[in-house]
């Protein structure tokens, strides 16, 4: 039988509260058209996990959405997290949303490029 040290102990105990109360959540993404509300299908949705200096983490989760608009993510840990949109003939979309609670609605309206200026026209 192994034997701990007390402060092996402590700290093995530490770990597992630490993991066991890490919370999660299931975030639902609609991806929708700024102008008419028609949902935006095959849009390309990224998630990066943020630490508490706003850095991303590690590598996101890619999604796609589906022909309604809607994409999902389960297990997603609470804290910030940074949501990017990329779509075909769509302005490329990114915000920071806070993970808070265990079903978290997140719409997102697409806007069409912007004409671009210039002095030649």
């Amino acid at each position: 039988m192994t034997h701990l040290k007390p402060a092996s102990f402590l700290l093995l105990i530490l770990i597992t509260a630490s993991f066991g109360q890490q919370n999660t959540a299931k975030v639902n993404l609609t991806i929708i058209r700024d102008t008419g509300g028609k949902p935006v299908k095959n849009a390309e949705v990224v998630l990066h996990l943020l630490d508490r200096s706003g850095k991303q983490k590690q590598e996101g989760l890619e999604l796609k959405t589906h022909d309604d608009g809607k994409a999902e993510a389960n297990g997603i840990p609470y804290g910030k997290v940074r949501i990017q949109v990329i779509a075909h003939g769509f302005q490329t979309f990114g915000d920071d949303y806070d993970v808070n609670q265990p079903d978290l609605q997140i719409t997102i309206k697409l806007q069409k490029p912007k004409d671009q200026f210039s002095i030649y026209k």
